[in-house]
């Protein structure tokens, strides 16, 4: 039975230098930026980003609209609201009138059989 050997120092010297030359070779095989399939692949990721870019914009401009809404019905409800308490001031001032007007004849009535 033959027993371990291991790399001496010139094995793994050529060993190293063969993975540097395959990593070159890697790097070189690498489409340049002229390429077809790169141009190509450069057009589908701007199409995405501008699609969304565009879902964004559509998104924002909801919420805007939205926000909108939610402040003109705000506004709205506030306007009836006030609209509601001048009327009930309006309603609790002839009342009160009606209810002085009356007392008042109740006086003058109290005054006149004297």
């Amino acid at each position: 039975m033959s027993g371990f050997k291991p790399n001496d120092f010139n094995d793994r010297m050529k060993a190293a230098a063969d993975a540097r030359r395959a990593m070159i070779e890697k790097f070189r095989a690498r489409p340049g930026d002229d390429d077809p399939a790169v141009a190509a692949q450069r057009a589908e990721r701007l199409a995405i980003s501008q699609a969304r870019e565009a879902r964004e914009a559509a998104r924002k401009a909801q919420r805007e609209a939205e926000a909108k809404a939610a402040e003109e019905a705000r506004i709205a409800r506030e306007a009836e609201e006030a609209r509601l308490a001048a009327e009930r001031a309006a309603q609790a001032l002839k009342l009160e009138a009606e209810q002085k007007a009356a007392r008042d004849a109740r006086y003058a009535a109290r005054k006149a059989r004297r």
